[in-house]
């Protein structure tokens, strides 16, 4: 028996190999046939199938937002070159899903954060690990979603605390007890800490990260 071999498993959907997580390839080989949707039952089906490998997608929730609205009651049903486009990207980037790392957790992580306005909140979650003897940062998750309508009147370094406080509870089973870095190109974030403030947002999302002030460092 060759006990250098890495065990693969298939289950939900994915592949799990050694320390990696790819999306099962004969998943994506029944997405990419399929003809652009022609009812809003079928732009459904089509979302909640891409949706359940959204952690594979960068910024998925920006992509798909213009066919999330196709969904809408009030609206007319009309296929757009947008969201043509966004179909068509969905399906790429299902093709294209970058192969997953799972997590050592004894080992620090990086986190990505970017609010970008109008397009959401986007984050990723990379570490460093020793891939095949050499050093390598690969992802671990993505994850996005849309402002709501209040969040969408914020100033850019509130919209950025937004992002952060979100991604701190999405991803808390990673980073409740890890050491990691948080990237950011919000100079204000980074002495949200020490910021005195009577703005009761800012109150808020200050006591929201204080669990993580030992063990987080915004870069």
């Amino acid at each position: 028996m060759d006990c250098m071999k890495v065990l693969e498993l298939l289950a939900l959907g994915h592949k799990v190999s050694g320390l990696s997580l790819v999306i099962e390839q004969n998943k994506i080989a029944a997405v990419q046939p399929k003809p652009l949707p022609k009812s809003i039952k079928e732009i459904q089906f089509f979302l909640g199938y891409a949706s359940y490998y959204r952690n594979h997608i960068r910024n998925f929730a920006h992509i798909t937002s213009s066919l999330y609205k196709l969904c809408s009651k009030d609206l007319v049903f009309e296929i757009t070159t947008e969201r043509r486009d966004a179909y068509e990207r969905i399906k790429y980037e299902l093709t294209n899903a970058p192969l997953l790392m799972l997590p050592d957790f004894e080992l620090p992580l990086k986190l990505y954060i970017d609010a970008a306005g109008s397009q959401g909140l986007g984050e990723a979650l990379h570490q460093r690990q020793i891939v095949d003897g050499e050093p390598r940062e690969g992802v671990i998750c993505y994850i996005s979603r849309q402002l709501k309508y209040s969040e969408a009147r914020y100033g850019a370094t509130q919209t950025e605390c937004v992002c952060l406080v979100w991604a701190l509870e999405k991803l808390h089973y990673y980073l409740g007890s890890a050491v990691f870095e948080v990237y950011t190109d919000c100079t204000a974030l980074k002495s949200l800490l020490k910021m005195k403030t009577k703005n009761r947002h800012m109150l808020r999302w200050q006591i929201a990260i204080q669990e993580y002030r030992g063990n987080m460092t915004i870069i």
